[in-house]
């Protein structure tokens, strides 16, 4: 089990544009990024990520979430999985 503490360290530390951007080709528009979509096949894009609120949403497939919920469903981990993937990412260390 992870701590809560260290949960807290991984949101904190975990930027959504920088990583939803090693998965997804973002280009600013306005306050948020603009993307195609990983989920579903699109020509135009719909992918929406928002720095400032920490979250994506798909306008077209209609998937959103946060950070993690992103990793667990492109990458298909459960939830302490995407935590860990995370936690690398950003060098936090999980006890």
């Amino acid at each position: 089990m992870i701590p809560q503490d260290t949960i807290e360290k991984i949101f904190d530390a975990c930027h959504i544009e920088d990583l939803i951007g090693d998965f997804v080709d973002l280009k600013k528009r306005g306050v948020n990024l603009l993307g195609l979509c990983p989920f579903h096949n699109e020509k135009t894009p719909s992918f929406t990520v928002s720095p400032a609120k920490g979250i994506y949403k798909c306008f077209g497939c209609g998937k959103g979430g946060n950070s993690i919920n992103f990793i667990m469903e492109h990458e298909h981990y459960n939830y302490p999985e995407a935590l860990k993937f995370i936690a690398n990412k950003y060098n936090i260390e999980i006890n």
